[in-house]
């Protein structure tokens, strides 16, 4: 049995005992100063393989070597590389279907169908692979849904439609990572599948799909770790119907897919097959980890991550007039200092029995792809990472009552966190804004899909003074004007209050974790305990 947290109230007092015996000096003003440092013109607005790079990992590392902290990346190293793959569609792309009868007909790429290769070399080939249509392609065992049911999809290509389930069964107005179409890939990879194909709810002259071939021509970047499928696609409705009709169908009178009774079909007698090639242009970027090593138990880690980058200057912006640098003082100087100040404080604490992590990660604006090349080659086993604390965009503002994070409900983290606001007159909220989906937009999310506890605060809007509609009005405001935009600036008017409040609730958080026996875990009916559960051997 793994070793679980103890009771709220007891948990609490041990918390703050563990917070006196180690003092935290947070300072607004050393993180002023650094964020006007690393976000100034000269680092080029920090993008992926540029000077701007260059600068703030030498920053970073120079910071974490007057401390005395040892390098956390691969064989002793500050630096972990990161590849990230771009692909382009070569022209000349073919795709046939086969039915019952034997005969192949041909599919026009770009107009009947969307293909792409999802394959680490470029190029895919598939003859006479077997159809299933498999709902939205979810098992959820924690919800008592499984799409898949009994039907082996191993070598054949999976027909899905898009988005998951309406309802508090899958969080209401929170989405789930089952809505997401990297998901629904590993599923169907995990199960054995060739390929992956969305069923686009339109017809061939719908604007959707329309929309869908548009945005399927682009160069795209690989995710890191992504199933490694052989090809990946889409097809409108009408395709669809010829392919149902060819089976033998009817389509109305199949389960519904929305209500849980629904399981796979095979689509018999029906095979596709695809030849497609892309291009691929590779940029190599770096995340850059330090580490306070363990006294008893160095291969239980914590992890504290930020990432480094923003999305550049004139380079990547050209043809803007005025400001063409996106400094990214807020988006995420902010919290790339704030982990520096984690570690530099906990570097002054008694070394921990668990070790600890500082990971500022890479290419986080691209589509996360730093932390997903470090969970898809983890430097630290992720079976024995005990949990990942995540910092992007440090709040600006006064105190604040709450401390909401991303995904409230998911994971034994926030109980912590609970216990330790609590005797403050704080409180741990969700975000407020479900349309955002912000909990699968960070680099603690690569962390949760390979079932590692993960958190990551936000800002609160209950001020201290002036309450909420004040606090949430002002961060609305904030967020509208500099969100990505190039006055997200320095300002020496910047307001870090909130931020080492919060800070400091993060440093007790992972203290004890770093000095505790437990194994937080996801809640029952979290969709990440599943995953978790594969690697509980680990942690007995």
């Amino acid at each position: 049995m793994f070793r679980r947290i103890m009771g709220g109230a007891a948990l609490a007092a041990v918390l703050l005992a563990a917070g006196a015996a180690s003092a935290q000096d947070f300072s607004a003003a050393r993180i002023s100063d650094d964020i006007r440092t690393i976000s100034a013109d000269e680092y080029q607005g920090r993008y992926p393989g540029t000077e701007g790079e260059r600068m703030t990992l030498a920053w970073l590392q120079a910071r974490y070597e007057t401390m005395g902290l040892e390098p956390g990346g691969p064989d002793g190293q500050w630096l972990q590389p990161v590849e990230l793959k771009r692909y382009t569609p070569v022209e000349g792309a073919t795709a046939s279907w086969t039915g019952p009868d034997g005969q192949s007909r041909e599919l026009t790429v770009g107009t009947d169908i969307a293909v792409r290769t999802v394959a680490n070399d470029g190029r895919a080939s598939i003859r006479h692979a077997g159809l299933v249509f498999a709902g939205h392609g979810i098992f959820a065992p924690e919800r008592n849904w499984d799409d898949y049911g009994d039907l082996d999809v191993r070598g054949k290509v999976v027909i899905v439609v898009g988005g998951e389930p309406e309802g508090e069964l899958f969080n209401g107005p929170y989405a789930t990572n089952y809505q997401s179409g990297a998901y629904k890939a590993d599923e169907a990879f995990r199960r054995g599948a060739v390929g992956i194909i969305t069923l686009v709810a339109g017809d061939a002259v719908s604007p959707m799909w329309r929309g869908a071939m548009r945005a399927n021509a682009r160069t795209r970047t690989l995710t890191p770790g992504a199933a490694d499928l052989e090809v990946s696609g889409a097809i409108n409705h009408d395709v669809a119907a010829l392919w149902a009709t060819a089976a033998g169908l009817d389509i109305s009178r199949l389960p519904n897919i929305g209500d849980g009774t629904f399981r796979a079909v095979a689509l018999n007698g029906v095979t596709l097959s695809v030849e497609a090639a892309e291009t691929i242009d590779t940029l190599v970027t770096h995340n850059l980890l330090a580490r306070i090593p363990g006294t008893e138990r160095p291969d239980e880690t914590i992890i504290y991550s930020a990432h480094w980058d923003h999305v550049g200057g004139e380079a990547q912006h050209p043809g803007v007039e005025g400001d063409n640098i996106w400094n990214g003082a807020w988006d995420n100087a902010s919290g790339t200092v704030g982990v520096v100040e984690m570690a530099r404080q906990l570097g002054a604490a008694p070394r921990p029995k668990r070790s600890i992590v500082f990971a500022h990660m890479a290419a986080e604006e691209m589509g996360l792809m730093g932390a997903y090349g470090y969970t898809a080659e983890p430097v630290w086993p992720l079976e024995t990472t005990v949990a990942n604390i995540n910092i992007d965009m440090l709040p600006l503002s006064g105190p604040t009552r709450d401390v909401p994070i991303f995904g409230k409900g998911q994971n034994e983290l926030e109980d912590r966190l609970q216990a330790l606001a609590e005797p403050l007159g704080r409180y741990v909220s969700d975000d407020g804004m479900p349309e955002q989906g912000f909990y699968y937009r960070s680099d603690h999310f690569p962390f949760a899909r390979m079932g590692v506890p993960a958190l990551m605060p936000w800002h609160g809007w209950d001020l201290v003074d002036g309450g909420r509609e004040v606090g949430e009005a002002a961060w609305r405001a904030r967020f509208a004007a500099d969100y990505h935009k190039p006055s997200d600036e320095w300002s020496a008017d910047l307001d870090f209050s909130s931020a080492v409040e919060n800070l400091t609730l993060l440093y007790r958080l992972g203290l004890d974790l770093a000095n505790s026996s437990d194994w937080p875990g996801w809640k029952p009916n979290s969709e990440f305990a599943v995953v978790r559960a594969r690697s509980d051997g680990a942690r007995q």
